[in-house]
């Protein structure tokens, strides 16, 4: 039996048969999923969406052991099968490190934008005098739309843009706290600082979440690493700049 997929279900008042319209299945195939039975990945992504629950939390990885023993590279300081698998802990302390630079590229970056503490935190950077850039992509660019429609996901993808922009938008009262649109294809998302830099490729048909991470220490790595850095001030360059609608304050 799948508990955490019934309490999901409960928690969001729909039936077998609503998701099984929703996914036009059949109610008998959504009986089996209570079940304990794993849907394909283009349905537990449909289903995560429509709960609005996290995947791996729905359907916990089956084999994380195996991937801990995996051997790193001599140029990466680590590897994660999943960008949901890198612990909170693990993006804070990247940006928290940085004393010069923090730089984002993606095409929503809501797990970070939805995380008061995190916002919190590239505030708090900017207001010590770290640059922070981030790049969105633009929520009414095709590029956008065709991105959200190879992950199945249609409009949504351009949805969690929206949402990414208005919640980021509160870091623009802050010096040193900049943001701008990009409607650029991207193969990878890039976060970087002047101590390291994070790569969550982009896999052709899933979610930047189910897509890999490696994370390259620059001080190391200095040649893979200046090939992202590149990559982000070409996009940056083009981006267009989101103007703070209020004063920046004065502290």
């Amino acid at each position: 039996m799948n508990a955490a997929l019934r309490k999901a279900l409960a928690a969001s008042r729909l039936t077998e048969t609503d998701v099984a319209a929703h996914l036009g299945v059949d109610p008998k195939t959504v009986r089996r999923w209570l079940s304990g039975q794993r849907p394909y990945p283009r349905h537990r992504w449909a289903i995560a969406e429509l709960l609005q629950a996290e995947e791996e939390i729905l359907w916990p990885d089956e084999t994380p052991s195996a991937e801990k023993s995996a051997p790193v590279s001599t140029h990466a300081h680590a590897v994660h099968a999943h960008r949901w698998q890198v612990p909170r802990e693990t993006w804070w302390e990247l940006f928290k490190s940085a004393e010069q630079e923090i730089g984002i590229l993606v095409y929503s970056g809501l797990f970070i934008a939805d995380d008061a503490g995190m916002l919190g935190l590239l505030e708090a950077q900017a207001k010590k005098g770290v640059s922070v850039r981030i790049l969105l992509g633009d929520p009414e660019s095709q590029t956008v739309r065709r991105r959200g429609e190879e992950e199945g996901i249609g409009e949504a993808l351009s949805a969690r843009a929206k949402n990414a922009l208005l919640l980021f938008r509160t870091l623009l009262s802050v010096d040193g706290a900049e943001i701008r649109t990009h409607s650029t294809i991207l193969y990878n998302s890039i976060y970087l600082t002047e101590k390291r830099i994070f790569v969550n490729h982009h896999v052709y048909g899933l979610p930047a979440a189910k897509s890999p991470v490696v994370q390259i220490d620059r001080s190391t790595s200095p040649g893979m690493t200046n090939t992202y850095a590149q990559s982000f001030e070409s996009v940056w360059q083009d981006a267009e700049p989101i103007p703070s609608k209020a004063p920046k304050r004065q502290d």
